[in-house]
């Protein structure tokens, strides 16, 4: 039997921590949403923080595409 466990953590500034870390790095926004698999005006809007709740596994893709980490596994 599985059990779902639902919690919320507000990661101060992430959506500008996103763009930061696309920023230092040498991808586009398209290539990085493509790699994370979503659209370039998604990724935009999680940026400027018109995306008020992110599924986990949407800033794991994310991280993975910008090869970075914003969320601690133990924070999850």
């Amino acid at each position: 039997m599985l059990i779902e466990i639902i919690t919320h953590h507000e990661i101060k500034d992430l959506g500008q921590s996103i763009k930061e870390a696309r920023k230092n790095s040498s991808k586009s926004i398209t290539e990085l949403a493509a790699r994370a698999g979503m659209s370039a005006s998604n990724w935009y809007r999680i940026e400027s923080s018109q995306v008020l709740k992110l599924p986990i596994s949407t800033l794991r893709a994310i991280e993975e595409s910008l090869e970075v980490r914003f969320l601690k596994a133990r924070d999850c």
